[in-house]
């Protein structure tokens, strides 16, 4: 029995993980697709503020759990989506259209 409840804490702790990494790395075609364009057009800044605001009070939950998981993988969205942020302002004005 005390087999079986490791086996179940492993399956869940996967589950987690890999949730984790699912939606740490969410942003990140986003970013490669900013990049590859050099255009923010169609990024909405206020989705990416939001995320951060999430992002940012998920971590603050996590310390108070002490959840090493729920930590991790808050830091790791956090970064990635600072990183589409500052590609945000840095490709804003040359997304604008041209007054003519």
């Amino acid at each position: 029995m005390l087999a079986n409840k490791k086996m179940n804490d492993i399956a869940w702790y996967a589950v987690g993980a890999v949730a984790a990494a699912l939606t740490s790395f969410g942003f990140v075609p986003q970013i490669v697709k900013i990049w590859q364009t050099k255009s923010v057009r169609d990024v909405s800044p206020i989705t990416i503020l939001q995320f951060i605001a999430g992002v940012l009070l998920w971590t603050v939950y996590g310390v108070h759990l002490r959840d090493p998981v729920v930590i991790a993988a808050n830091l790791v969205s956090l970064a990635i989506l600072i990183v589409a942020l500052l590609l945000y302002f840095r490709f804003f004005k040359k997304s604008k259209p041209e007054n003519r």
